[in-house]
């Protein structure tokens, strides 16, 4: 019997020996394909990986670069200030200030402040604690001296007796008259007093010595205490006479008042310095200081 051979076909061998080597080697003959599909699909994933590497490659140098080049301006740019600073061309305070339209004060042009004090002249915490209790104990000495006067005022506007105990008008008659119509003596004088005291008990009535107007009237005068001011033309004189330590609230002019020879200006007492009730006369002829009683003796009728 002949025996058939078809080269055509492709049958491979078969390892008798090894039956699990001679089973793969068949598939892999009859089934070429799968593995190709399977290397390649393997080549697609590995190029795929490639490009995406070289994808963020550039990314990674931008940032690179960036960073480089952002160390390089930080050193460089103050270096060329400072070298910018140091040249001719380096601008001034006083330039950058004109370029703005602005203006600076430099030193050369400040000067020490003058500090108004006010005429406060304490400097430590004592000293101002003393000076504001000296400046308290004055307000209320003032505000004293008010209310003392305000009391005096209102007890001598009440009095029924004052004008019917004192006479308005002091008796005689002539240009010039004497302030009072009784007293008991002179006062001892002594250097720098410009007056003459007259001793008198306390509530004596003070009458002006001539025509004239008030010029000044007050209850708290400097050392005069309770005091009259009065102005008189005499025959064509200027004569001023001045009435002191009046008692309390008896004035019996203001400011401004016209008053005749004898009118009643006030009573006797013993306000401001004064020791023992007396009338204190200033007479003042043409700005020259008399006598008082001199001048009274010359003149009165």
């Amino acid at each position: 019997m002949a025996e058939h051979n078809d080269s055509s076909v492709d049958v491979p061998e078969v390892d008798a020996t090894n039956p699990e080597r001679s089973g793969r080697a068949l598939r892999a003959r009859r089934f070429p394909t799968a593995k190709k599909q399977t290397r390649d699909v393997a080549t697609i994933e590995n190029r795929a990986s490639r490009r995406s590497r070289r994808r963020v490659h550039p990314v990674r140098s931008t940032f690179t670069v960036a960073a480089v080049v952002g160390l390089v301006a930080t050193v460089a740019i103050p270096a060329f200030a400072a070298v910018r600073g140091t040249s001719a061309d380096a601008m001034t305070l006083q330039q950058v200030a004109a370029n703005n339209a602005q203006s600076i004060v430099v030193a050369s042009e400040v000067g020490p402040a003058s500090l108004d004090r006010s005429g406060f002249t304490a400097t430590t915490p004592e000293e101002i604690k003393k000076k504001k209790d000296e400046e308290a104990a004055a307000k209320a000495a003032a505000e004293a001296l008010a209310n003392r006067i305000s009391a005096s005022s209102s007890t001598a506007s009440s009095s029924t007796s004052y004008s019917q105990s004192i006479p308005l008008v002091a008796p005689g008659s002539g240009l010039v008259r004497r302030p009072l119509m009784s007293f008991n003596n002179f006062g001892t004088p002594y250097a720098g007093h410009r007056g003459t005291d007259y001793m008198a008990d306390r509530g004596t009535p003070i009458y002006s010595v001539a025509d004239g107007t008030v010029v000044a009237s007050s209850e708290s005068g400097p050392g005069w205490g309770v005091y009259v001011k009065v102005a008189h033309n005499i025959n064509g004189t200027n004569v001023t006479s001045l009435y002191a330590h009046m008692d309390w609230g008896t004035r019996a002019v203001q400011v401004g008042d016209t008053v005749s020879a004898g009118q009643l200006l006030g009573q006797v007492g013993d306000t401001g310095r004064a020791f023992g009730t007396h009338l204190h006369l200033e007479i003042v002829v043409d700005g020259a200081y008399m006598n008082a009683e001199s001048w009274l003796v010359a003149n009165a009728g």
